[in-house]
């Protein structure tokens, strides 16, 4: 017995020795030798960081629309169930910080093309010339035409002119593009737009007649204090030109590093972006349940307008920090008050009646001699001066494309892998 296990043994161990020492021609490591499909490697690996600032908001189905009676009777967002994609969204709003680096690289790229620092290679802006621009002696003077007109300058300083920060924001019009005729170039389909960066400070003096709120121009977006305040008068056009930079700038970076390159930030659809609000509470009032807008200790539960005008009574009288307050379920902070906040989508007041229900989105970027109806935007959320009603989740407002307001802001969302779309 013990002979006959002794050889079994042998045998299996020269079995295994005899196929270690083979070499097969399927296990060809090219995948081309051996005449087999076996897929065509990929040139740019995939850059598997997270987003800094960003959550995961996961695949689902919800009931987008009232989860209350709809006081108004206008009937523009009747429930309905729709199922959402899993993405990426900003935790918090975009702040001042944030946005004014959008500010300041458009403002150097401009100051370096001025200056002629160009790198010939890449026939791009020479980056390391161009950090220390204004460090340089008489910068001002060389810049001339970025500066302010001498008849516009206070004690005759030289200070940049906010309207000579342009951005050239271009994408290809994926919409048009789906019904191209055969050898219709790609050229048609491209579009580019230049657009003013620089948030319009003056909204805080004029939202509000007979109101003094000069500080709040002066200091808002220029003063440390307010880095992480949320960036308001900012149009829509302004918002979706920052998320056409952020797009840039990130696969600038991944064709440096050999990445492949990820698809675009953008602005949220209104699904997406009561889903994300949601927190998974589908049928919800608010962010954080129902139905109250304090919690049990009494405390207010987000940036608005209490009562008949108490605005210090929630901690903030004006906007506060992008962080404050409690996150929802899915890590998302002031979905409700604070700023409200633009959505990619046209406002429509039937759209809920033959929108799909697998991502529904209803996308218009009106030209400047279409009808004001046109331009009309979906704003969610409600914001620091607005009452309760319009911090639920299912809440549709409007506002113009073209106009800014001291009460909206915006954050981005993009689309990643399914390898990236995982919670770590």
């Amino acid at each position: 017995m013990k002979n006959q296990l002794l050889s079994c043994l042998t045998i299996a161990a020269l079995s295994v020795l005899a196929l270690s020492c083979g070499k097969s021609k399927s296990s060809s490591k090219s995948g081309v030798s051996n005449g087999q499909l076996v897929g065509a490697a990929y040139g740019a690996k995939q850059n598997n960081n997270t987003n800094t600032g960003m959550v995961m908001i996961p695949q689902g189905t919800f009931h987008m629309g009232p989860s209350d009676e709809d006081i108004n009777y206008a009937y523009t967002a009747r429930n309905r169930q729709v199922s959402i994609s899993g993405f990426w969204m900003d935790a918090t709003e975009v702040t001042n910080s944030e946005y004014k680096q959008f500010v300041f690289e458009v403002r150097d790229s401009i100051a370096a093309t001025i200056l002629g620092y160009i790198d010939p290679k890449t026939n791009s802006i020479d980056k390391k010339k161009a950090a220390g621009i204004w460090k340089e002696k008489n910068v001002y003077e060389k810049l001339g035409q970025m500066m302010m007109a001498p008849d516009d300058r206070i004690f005759g300083k030289m200070e940049i002119d906010p309207d000579k920060l342009i951005y050239q924001e271009e994408y290809v019009d994926y919409k048009a593009a789906a019904y191209r005729k055969p050898n219709e170039p790609r050229s048609k389909f491209i579009i580019k737009n230049p657009i003013k960066v620089y948030p319009d400070t003056l909204v805080w003096v004029r939202d509000f007649s007979y109101s003094y709120n000069e500080p709040m121009s002066q200091r808002y977006f220029a003063h440390p204090a307010f880095a992480n305040y949320p960036v308001v008068g900012v149009t829509w056009k302004q918002a979706t030109a920052f998320c056409n930079w952020r797009t840039r700038y990130l696969n600038s970076y991944n064709d440096a590093k050999g990445y492949a390159t990820e698809s675009s930030y953008r602005l949220p659809s209104e699904a997406e972006w009561e889903y994300a609000a949601r927190g998974g509470r589908s049928q919800s009032m608010f962010p954080w349940g129902n139905y109250y807008l304090r919690n049990r200790k009494g405390c207010l539960m987000a940036n608005f307008k209490p009562g008949r005008g108490n605005y210090p009574e929630d901690g903030g009288f004006y906007t506060v920090r992008a962080d404050a307050y409690w996150p929802n379920d899915f890590g998302l902070y002031n979905m409700a008050g604070n700023v409200a906040e633009w959505t990619g989508s046209l406002y429509y007041e039937g759209a809920y009646n033959f929108a799909h229900d697998m991502n529904p989105d209803i996308r218009y970027n009106a030209k400047d001699s279409d009808p004001p109806r046109m331009k009309r935007k979906v704003v969610r959320g409600g914001s620091w001066q607005s009452v309760g009603y319009f911090l639920q989740t299912s809440t549709r407002n409007y506002e113009y494309q073209d106009t800014a307001k001291s009460y909206i802001g915006f954050r981005c969302v993009i689309n990643l892998p399914p390898m990236m779309s995982k919670r770590k």
